[in-house]
């Protein structure tokens, strides 16, 4: 297979509408703008990053039990002077609920990159270990869900940055090499993303929703059911992590794993049985029983600010077709309506103050 490593400038400013294919079907030449990717850092622009990842990969996917190995591998791509940079790394499968075989085709993988070699410049450089979400079936549910990685990103600096790559899955573990194109997400580190906020990571379990910082609380438990998640929860710290920069002071709760929402409606998420809802696709507001009606305005008021930008983020999106744009567009409309009307936001936003409304879950196994 012939390949090139492309760079794709930024997706949330065009307004080109392609279908939702494979990976090899949407990419093509006469598609791309071949821009050099630029200021440095993985994560400072929008721009896709095509590299190839190469090795015995049979044996890499084959291994997803909990005390998974690593297993060396090799990644290339072309810079913007057109010069191939190679590098050396070891990954290992991981994960939990995406990890088996039984829900998803390839099982996430973690990439522990060497110690920088100060002669070879990479857009990896900095970067020490990084999670790659992989396609669990099918490489659309992987762009739903880079999307709303950006939508947190509007609504506020605490939080993830993920960055959308196409991959070439070089299996080289039989004689003749198998190769497969897919988009996949680069996760910022949580390290490096506590660092960035100025704060530390803080590994406590068993935190009461109540005693995280309660603003950041509040615009991080709306978002969730914006975008229709339920699989997280903050003292089991499932799919949530703690930053802080003083231990005596409430904590920001970060989210991430958004495979599981409403909105990237991906074909194997479900409801856990205990919140009575059908549907991922079906709200359900697990934060803490707020007593005052008016707590939530200011947080409503922000996303009343940013909703032309939530909306644009999929209108102008290239990689998304348009049937899917029309769900999302009255998925967000729904959620408009009711944070707008004082009587459906009672009804929602205050079902835990009500008798056997609040349920706290573990969450689902991820």
């Amino acid at each position: 297979m012939s390949y090139k490593y492309i760079f794709l400038p930024s997706l949330l400013f065009s307004f080109i509408l392609l279908p939702l294919a494979s990976a090899a079907q949407r990419i093509k030449t006469d598609q791309i703008s071949e821009t050099p990717y630029t200021k440095g850092g993985l994560f400072n622009n929008d721009e896709i990053l095509h590299f190839k990842l190469s090795g015995n990969l049979s044996k890499l996917f084959s291994d997803r039990s909990d005390s998974s190995s690593y297993y060396p591998v090799l990644i290339e791509y072309f810079n913007k002077d057109s010069n191939k940079v190679s590098i050396h790394l070891n990954t290992k499968t991981r994960g939990h609920f995406r990890r088996l075989k039984s829900n998803c085709k390839m099982p996430p993988l973690l990439l522990d990159f060497p110690k920088e070699d100060k002669t070879v410049t990479s857009v990896f450089m900095g970067q020490n270990k990084l999670k790659l979400v992989v396609p669990c079936q099918g490489d659309d549910y992987v762009i739903k869900e880079w999307l709303v990685y950006k939508l947190y990103n509007l609504i506020t600096d605490k939080s993830f940055t993920a960055k959308l790559v196409l991959v070439d899955f070089e299996d080289s573990s039989t004689h003749r090499i198998k190769t497969e194109t897919h988009y996949c997400i680069l996760l910022e580190d949580e390290k490096k993303m506590s660092v960035r906020n100025d704060m530390y990571i803080w590994k406590k379990q068993m935190i009461a929703m109540q005693d995280i910082n309660t603003e950041a609380f509040k615009k991080m438990a709306v978002f969730q059911y914006m975008i229709g998640n339920t699989d997280w929860s903050v003292p089991y710290l499932q799919n949530i992590v703690l930053i802080t920069n003083d231990s005596s002071k409430a904590p920001f709760a970060i989210p991430y794993d958004f495979d599981h929402a409403g909105i990237v409606n991906a074909p194997y998420a479900n409801p856990a049985s205990e919140l009575g809802i059908e549907s991922v696709r079906e709200r359900i507001y697990r934060g803490f029983c707020e007593k005052n009606k008016n707590s939530f305005l200011e947080t409503f008021a922000l996303f009343n600010h940013l909703k032309n930008d939530i909306y644009n983020l999929y209108i102008n999106c290239p990689l998304l077709n348009h049937s899917y744009i029309k769900f999302v567009t009255r998925y967000l409309d729904n959620f408009y309506k009711i944070i707008n009307n004082q009587n459906f936001a009672d009804a929602e936003f205050r079902k835990p103050c009500r008798t056997n409304m609040h349920i706290e879950l573990k969450g689902l196994k991820k």
